[in-house]
């Protein structure tokens, strides 16, 4: 028998003490991505009892490559919160983290709320202030990344902490379609990608997000950064590891692991 609140407790458990646990999929096969967005909500009701505050949301399973990986043909959501900005030129102290992993993105911020169903792009364009480049380094507290679309449902969308890119562009001012992405790890390249992998283009994907939060009963608000997806892999990060990302026209976002 599945008890929402035993799990979602048992990932807020291994989040503050920074373990893993065995995947949820395994334990309960039956487990559905309904359930699993329940125990997500358990899980960020202790955070948010703990005085986190939500300040976004985030969204995963963008690309073809990671749905084929875990044989779904949708994206997921995950919430963002103020214990998880981290500052460009802070290092991430690896210590608070379990098995990060670092994946270049570009962010949007919010100017106007955004209430689904019905949202399309222009609807996007119109309610967004602004795009950076970001970093989002994904987290899983499930033991070896061994994740299932239940397991990183409920596990928050596997969000750890995010970094933003200091420099903001109108989303009108750049093809968020085409724009290239290069992403380094201690000074080699190792993935390039375009704004297309995220659902064809991040536009696309927060549109997907306003709509699916809608039927929620869930509104995108003002003021409200939302990271819109993985333009290439994910890649390890480990003590004394440095990225950095550029995207053509937004910049470059840094982050450094110590």
């Amino acid at each position: 028998m599945i008890s929402i609140d035993t799990l979602g407790d048992e990932l807020y458990t291994a989040l503050r003490g920074r373990h893993t646990i065995e995947p949820l999929s395994d334990r309960h096969p039956e487990l559905t991505i309904e359930q699993a967005y329940r125990i997500q909500e358990r899980m960020m009701l202790r955070r948010r009892q703990d005085g986190e505050r939500i300040v976004g949301k985030k969204i995963g399973v963008t690309s073809a490559a990671v749905m084929n990986m875990l044989g779904v043909h949708q994206p997921d959501f995950g919430w963002l919160t103020d214990a998880m900005i981290v500052n460009q030129g802070e290092a991430i102290d690896t210590a608070t983290l379990i098995q990060p992993k670092a994946e270049g993105e570009i962010a949007f911020l919010l100017k106007r709320d955004l209430m689904g169903p019905g949202v399309g792009v222009a609807d996007v364009l119109a309610a967004t202030e602004c795009v950076m480049p970001c970093f989002e380094i994904v987290d899983s507290r499930i033991r070896d990344w061994k994740i299932k679309i239940t397991d990183t449902v409920a596990d928050n969308a596997s969000c750890g902490v995010f970094v933003l890119g200091d420099r903001a562009v109108s989303p009108l001012d750049i093809d968020l379609h085409t724009c290239g992405m290069v992403l380094e790890k201690n000074g080699e390249i190792v993935a390039t990608g375009a704004g297309a992998a995220a659902l064809g283009s991040p536009l696309n994907a927060v549109a997907w997000l306003a709509n699916t939060m809608g039927r929620l009963g869930i509104g995108l608000k003002a003021g409200d950064v939302i990271l819109s997806g993985a333009l290439a892999a994910m890649f390890p990060a480990q003590k004394g590891d440095h990225f950095r990302v550029s995207i053509g026209g937004l910049g470059e976002c840094s982050v450094r692991f110590n």
